[in-house]
């Protein structure tokens, strides 16, 4: 209703000449809830600009029905290149405070700086090739497999039966889970000493998120044996 109001046309009569009745015209288009829409068809496909995802379609053979197909155009921030990881780019956002953009990139470049130091001053001091070959070198890598290892299975959910709040344990979706990993990964860079810097804060914490463990890892394991505790409570998720 508000976008309605916010959205009213503002009317007004147009001079004429005489003897010709004076028509109401609109100087505006009302807006209704149509102005959200998408401005391509529902015929039209959504964008493949992924290299893997286009040599699975052409694999798979889905190519040849999406050749007459009329696709929409790529958003600024979809691209195809090699350098571009969608997981990095969502942490980033995580990052990012009061929209300063140059800035996490800036953090997130530190903090990868700071994890390939690390990885590589351990690769150095290592003895023997087994020891060399179980140290990942890659942050790309790294930063996947902490966020994989802080993934929580399932949550707490507050439901109020007969006057009393129950804290019900529910699954918790995919997309819901990689955002409370990252969430807890910049919570525990963040909670550092004064004289800590935040890249170097976050590179330990990443690092030992990727080989299961750290304050992170800690943190999703007490989540899930609260979960545990309250399984007696999980038939008032449907009641």
């Amino acid at each position: 209703m508000a976008g309605w109001t916010r959205s009213l046309a503002l009317l007004q009569f147009r001079p004429c000449n005489r003897g010709q009745t004076l028509p109401l015209v609109c100087n505006r288009f009302i807006e209704g809830p149509w102005r959200h829409y998408s401005q391509y068809p529902p015929t039209y496909a959504e964008p493949i600009y992924r290299k893997e995802n286009i040599e699975e379609l052409s694999k798979s053979g889905e190519t040849e029905s999406l050749a007459f197909t009329p696709i929409k155009a790529a958003l600024n921030n979809q691209t195809s290149s090699i350098f571009h990881d969608p997981l990095v780019a969502k942490f980033t956002n995580y990052v990012m405070k009061t929209g300063n953009k140059a800035l996490a990139r800036d953090l997130m470049e530190k903090t990868f700086e700071m994890i390939k130091r690390m990885q590589l001053q351990k690769y150095h001091q290592a003895e023997t090739e087994e020891e060399k070959a179980s140290i990942e070198c890659n942050p790309i890598n790294i930063i996947r497999n902490a966020v994989e290892n802080t993934r929580p299975l399932l949550q707490l959910t507050p439901i109020k039966r007969g006057g009393v709040k129950y804290q019900v344990p529910v699954p918790i979706t995919e997309k819901h889970s990689y955002f409370v990993s990252m969430r807890w990964l910049v919570e525990s860079g963040r909670e550092k000493e004064r004289k800590v810097h935040f890249p170097e804060k976050l590179a330990k914490e990443l690092i030992d998120a990727s080989r299961n463990e750290g304050r992170v890892v800690k943190k999703k394991q007490d989540l899930h044996r609260q979960c545990e505790a309250n399984r007696a409570y999980a038939h008032y998720r449907w009641s």
